[in-house]
């Protein structure tokens, strides 16, 4: 029989796939909203993740698994909410996998959970391919990267199911051009829900809580 050559990309990503359905299988069982928050560095994601599991303790029942290259500051910083946080140190890996998640998902009592959050490396390229069994795909894009965001990084904003443009305290101080990166978010992503707001001055939070609350309302029951 003849070898036949296949693409290592295309394997890792089929492994991929399949074990991100595992963890779908695995969430849906337990009735879990999962969210994957992608963002490129410093955009704000751990600040808007912090001020949301602050301002909803009490009301939903959260965890985070985070995803960070080198650091677990970003877990130690989430945990100060109260919201159990596992953290994922990749090393030189840009992205988080679905079989990570499954490790991760290991310390964690999902049965007692509503919202599982992963907030992925700060990345808008390598984690845009890699389906990690969510739910929910959250792209933040702070005023300070500029309009043209996302047209340079189409694949992350076209899989977004939530855009939320972070830092909006700052638009004015940056010339923020409002309506060209509105455009150009519609342009790439007409399917996703754009969100505007301030992790800082809490202006457009209720929104991002709003959607939360009704996606968890949205749930099957068990």
């Amino acid at each position: 029989m003849d070898p036949v050559a296949v693409p290592v990309g295309q394997s890792l990503k089929a492994r991929n796939a399949a074990l991100a359905a595992e963890n779908r299988r695995r969430f849906q069982d337990r009735n879990l909203l999962v969210l994957n928050v992608l963002s490129s560095p410093g955009a704000g994601k751990t600040a808007l993740l912090e001020r949301t599991l602050t301002d909803l303790k009490g009301q939903v029942r959260a965890a985070v698994v985070v995803g960070d290259l080198a650091t677990d500051n970003d877990a130690r910083r989430l945990r100060r909410s109260g919201s159990p946080a596992v953290q994922i140190t990749t090393g030189t890996i840009c992205h988080l996998e679905a079989a990570m998640i499954a490790r991760a998902c290991d310390d964690l009592d999902l049965d007692h959970l509503d919202l599982l959050v992963i907030e992925n490396v700060g990345n808008l390229v390598c984690p845009a391919g890699y389906d990690l069994g969510e739910d929910v795909r959250v792209v933040v894009y702070s005023v300070t990267e500029g309009e043209d965001k996302p047209l340079k990084y189409p694949t992350a904003f076209k899989s977004a199911h939530v855009v939320v443009v972070s830092k909006t305290d700052l638009a004015e101080a940056t010339g923020f051009d409002r309506p060209t990166a509105l455009e150009n978010i519609g342009r790439l992503a007409p399917q996703a829900r754009i969100l505007e707001l301030s992790a800082r001055s809490g202006q457009g939070l209720e929104s991002w809580y709003d959607f939360l609350r009704q996606r968890l309302r949205d749930r099957p029951s068990r």
